[in-house]
């Protein structure tokens, strides 16, 4: 079975999955936040196999750059996806001004809220399912903003590395720009999210793939101790709240 083959199967089994995930929860559709960037991409033309036009782009600008809206558009317009505009900029402007100043990290995360809040007025309105384009490099290493982008019903890339998403998205033929682009969640002007990260991608998913398969030797022991203490930092990033249970007081 050739590579090209095996990612094409990949394909229609996430497709599937999404349809199913759709009709087990008894929605209508799939709605998505459309950033410009490789990961929402790839879901929303995984989506749109799967639920043909039951399937809603929402660009949800926040102070952002021109390049996520151009990029996105571009997306949308070459898969046929039906998308709808909606600047949060104002919004956050005049929340920020009832809050106390907490720092760029505070300022950052609100953004990523917002817009979880957006989709699920959208969802709410049309009986969707909000789909989330999180991968498992960075669900992994907890980078995502709890209730934030991290707030949604399926995360169809859940279990890729951002390495085979890369690969998924030169099969399903997205647009070079957006696959080239560098990896950013556009929280503040430069942002990088291999900066953020403080590791690249590509070493990432590699000790990523050695810990699973417990190949842990050929890597710099103070990388591998980086990644497996931010893995295990951000445990409750990635599990539901702990609840007090009576019988167990």
């Amino acid at each position: 079975m050739n590579e090209k083959k095996a990612s094409m199967r990949l394909s229609e089994r996430i497709s599937r999955w999404i349809r199913e995930q759709v009709e087990g929860a008894g929605a209508a559709g799939i709605l998505i936040g459309l950033s410009g960037g490789i990961d929402s991409a790839v879901v929303a033309v995984l989506a749109r196999r799967a639920m043909g036009d039951h399937v809603l782009a929402l660009l949800l600008p926040c102070h952002s750059s021109w390049e996520d809206d151009r990029d996105a558009l571009l997306l949308a317009d070459t898969f046929g996806i039906r998308w709808e505009r909606v600047d949060l900029s104002a919004v956050y402007d005049a929340f920020l001004q009832q809050l106390p100043d907490g720092g760029e990290m505070c300022r950052a995360n609100l953004k990523p809220r917002l817009r979880m809040a957006a989709l699920y007025y959208f969802a709410n309105k049309l009986n969707y399912l909000v789909t989330g384009t999180g991968n498992k490099s960075e669900r992994l290493m907890g980078y995502f903003t709890k209730f934030g982008d991290g707030g949604v019903d399926l995360l169809p890339l859940g279990d890729l590395t951002k390495s085979q998403v890369r690969k998924l998205a030169e099969e399903l033929e997205i647009p070079s720009r957006i696959i080239e682009r560098t990896p950013s969640a556009g929280l503040w002007a430069g942002q990088t999210d291999e900066e953020e990260m403080n590791i690249r991608y590509e070493d990432l998913d590699r000790i990523i793939m050695a810990i699973e398969k417990g190949e842990e030797g050929n890597f710099p022991k103070a990388q591998l101790s980086y990644v497996k203490g931010m893995v295990a930092r951000s445990r409750h990033k990635r599990s539901s709240p702990p609840i007090f249970h009576l019988k167990s007081a």
